[in-house]
């Protein structure tokens, strides 16, 4: 199964590419124009043929991969997903099982992320990986994209779907959020009756965060990692440190769930990791009684 590994372009990689789809590299530079929609705008006269399919491998656990995405990896022509510098590719690890019971030859298409909080190498990482997929679409194959979680739940495969679509049919598999994954860990209700409930990033500033935590009886905070120290501040200035639960990698081998998040260490966590906020069940019986 030959893999096709890309790393970052340089300038000259991105004058070539340019160039071989038939870009000019003046009329680009002189109105700024993204590569990313310079892709789009050099094939939107050919004709589409193989579709842009997102699969949610859901957050971890394999047997939480749904029928429909199991029976499209293993029937695949092309199958795509991000690595890390390493070349591994927690998406494809998921999904494991369904890799081993092919018998035709797959091309596999890896788009190599970078990890860090440069959008500018992220989006040149997103550019590369259309532009490797869109050759294989215009060949007529169908490229199964994998995506942890669900495909537009924070997930990577909007970033190509919107480099995409104007160009190809797109498909989408929902597959299960690290949201409810988590619920289930807990075996503890996300929301009830009344109840609202918010989902923010940790990414989101203190006041975003202040906010949501203030108005909703129930707060999810995704990407929790790095802003960890931060975030457990929050709980404890508005009052909920009591109602936070804590979970980290949810599905896999190391996962970690702290129920009372006040014996965290003040130290950053992993990035897959997230803060569920509910309202207690003695709160909530005393909503119903």
């Amino acid at each position: 199964m030959p893999e096709l590994s890309l790393s970052e372009l340089s300038p000259t990689d991105i004058t070539a590419l340019q160039l071989s789809l038939g870009v000019d590299e003046t009329e680009t530079s002189e109105s700024d124009l993204p590569l990313s929609d310079a892709i789009g705008q050099a094939t939107k006269q050919n004709v589409a043929k193989g579709r842009l399919i997102g699969v949610g491998v859901g957050p971890g656990d394999p047997e939480l991969i749904t029928l429909k995405a199991f029976r499209l990896i293993q029937s695949a022509e092309v199958v795509s997903y991000l690595t890390n510098p390493e070349g591994v590719s927690q998406a494809k690890h998921i999904a494991g099982e369904a890799f081993e019971s092919i018998c035709h030859d797959q091309e596999q298409i890896g788009i190599l992320m970078p990890m860090s909080m440069d959008r500018d190498a992220a989006n040149l990482a997103y550019d590369a990986g259309a532009f490797a997929i869109r050759k294989a679409l215009d060949k007529g194959k169908d490229v199964v994209f994998l995506c942890e979680g669900d495909p537009l739940f924070f997930g990577s495969f909007a970033y190509l779907m919107e480099r995409l679509e104007a160009v190809y049919e797109c498909v989408v598999v929902p597959g299960v959020s690290s949201i409810h994954a988590a619920a289930s860990a807990l075996k503890h209700p996300l929301t009830m009756l009344k109840e609202s409930f918010a989902v923010v990033s940790g990414r989101h500033t203190d006041h975003q965060i202040e906010q949501a935590l203030k108005q909703h009886d129930s707060v999810v905070i995704m990407k929790a990692g790095r802003e960890r120290p931060r975030i457990l501040s929050l709980l404890e200035s508005t009052q909920r440190l009591n109602d936070a639960q804590y979970l980290e990698y949810i599905g896999r081998d190391n996962e970690y769930i702290c129920t009372d998040v006040s014996e965290l260490g003040i130290e950053s966590g992993p990035y897959f990791s997230l803060f569920v906020v509910t309202r207690t069940a003695n709160t909530r019986k005393e909503d119903t009684a």
